[in-house]
């Protein structure tokens, strides 16, 4: 049967808490529950379609993306892709831009997952609110984040595997990096 997945660096729990306070922030005031749905993370492949019988071997092909060490990444306080979305921006950062450009080599050559390589510039970003947010709402919440400082810095050690539950998504492997 075929399930929805996705690939993300997928945040320490301690900054996913930091995080999950905005996008409740979102759900409370603007109902914006989208976010809400999945870990804070960094997505490196979006969600696409793919038989359960796949899982194996994505997971080894992930397991091969993470022969290299970890690395640092640092958030750069908030931004927004206006009209409809708010983010924790990202410093930065070669390392990320990197994984991003191998696992898009990568999974573009496995058309047996029917990914969709994203054609669009990789702009790293961790999602507080998006296809939810109307535009009315977006004037209204985006002078909050706007001015507001959130500059945290944690090591990424790993590629993790996320599948839809058909209300959230779940983290259902995670592929760790060398550490550094």
């Amino acid at each position: 049967m075929a399930q929805m997945y996705f690939i993300a660096v997928v945040l320490p729990p301690t900054l996913n808490e930091k995080i999950l306070h905005f996008k409740n922030y979102m759900k409370e005031h603007f109902n914006c529950a989208v976010a809400m749905k999945s870990p804070a993370h960094i997505t490196l492949v979006p969600p696409f379609w793919m038989e359960e019988e796949m899982e194996k071997l994505l997971i080894t092909d992930i397991n091969s993306l993470c022969q290299r060490e970890s690395f640092m990444l640092t958030t750069s306080n908030f931004s927004a892709f206006k009209p409809r979305t708010i983010f924790i921006a990202l410093q930065p950062n070669g390392e990320l831009d990197d994984l991003k450009k191998n696992s898009d080599d990568h999974f573009a050559a496995r058309k047996e997952y029917k990914m969709k390589v994203d054609t669009r510039p990789f702009h790293p970003h961790i999602t507080i609110a998006t296809r939810d947010l109307t535009k009315k709402n977006f004037q209204l919440a985006w002078p909050h984040f706007e001015k507001q400082v959130f500059e945290e810095e944690w090591i990424a050690d790993g590629i993790s595997l996320l599948r839809h539950n058909k209300k959230n998504w779940d983290v259902i492997h995670t592929s760790q990096f060398k550490k550094i």
